[in-house]
């Protein structure tokens, strides 16, 4: 699993970052259908937090369907029909975006320059990304 960056300090509690990184991850494809996951423990010691806290994210994530348990074994990725990995990409992008759009209406900044700004962006990430 990828390393999972927690901000202590961003108001987003660490099980939640957690939770929506390992989703990312799994959306993303860097976590394979299949993929097992930490166990909990080891992930709690690897990023410095309660065990309890890991094991909440990964409920959250067996609750969404995203994970699968296997009695014995461990936490697994569970697979995902594309419909449904596209239409959770959406919607996590949909909520960044719409944090990114109450910023710019609150900085004053036109729609036209936030797209000229995002278009921008999409372009510098898809050239690094190509790059890879």
């Amino acid at each position: 699993m990828d390393l999972i960056h927690l901000d202590n300090h961003s108001g987003v509690p660490i099980f939640r970052q957690i939770q929506d990184q390992i989703r990312q991850q799994i959306l993303a494809g860097r976590l394979a259908t299949g993929a097992q996951l930490s166990p909990v423990r080891d992930l709690a010691i690897q990023i410095r937090v309660n065990p309890m806290t890991v094991s909440k994210a990964y409920a959250l994530l067996e609750a969404e369907g995203l994970l699968e348990r296997r009695r014995g074994v461990g936490l697994f990725v569970a697979p995902l029909a594309p419909r449904q990995r596209d239409r959770d990409c959406r919607a996590l992008l949909a909520e960044a975006l719409g944090a990114a759009a109450a910023s710019a209406v609150q900085m004053g900044i036109a729609e036209d320059e936030a797209m000229a700004i995002y278009r921008d962006l999409m372009r510098e990430y898809s050239r690094r990304r190509d790059q890879r």
